[in-house]
């Protein structure tokens, strides 16, 4: 990959929220739940799809603290509509695992 300026990183918008509800997604090609999160007022409610079965269940999610960038535009993903992109990092299988901060930090907070 090549260098990025700062004004390039500027315009990524990574925010944390709190997964609100997760459900399957069956429907999916790859194994995937889906995920609704609350990034607070200024951005409200978004969802997205990830596949994160390998190291999640749905009842795991909710609650959860997660990073996504929130500035892409909605992307179809299947019959379900992605309005933001979870953040996450392979393990050794290749699996993924989300990150967010290591302690509650106020919903809509963004990365610096």
């Amino acid at each position: 990959m090549g260098e990025i300026t700062f004004d390039d990183f500027m315009k990524v918008d990574i925010r944390v929220g709190e997964v609100i509800r997760a459900e399957a997604y069956p429907e999916a090609r790859r194994p995937a739940i889906k995920i609704w999160i609350d990034f607070g007022s200024e951005i409200g409610e978004k969802k997205t799809s990830a596949q994160v079965t390998a190291h999640y269940s749905p009842e795991m999610l909710v609650g959860k603290q997660v990073m996504a960038v929130v500035n892409f535009p909605p992307r179809q993903i299947g019959k379900f509509m992605s309005e933001v992109l979870v953040l996450g990092l392979p393990d050794e299988a290749g699996e993924i695992r989300l990150i967010g901060p290591d302690g509650p930090v106020p919903l809509g907070g963004r990365l610096h």
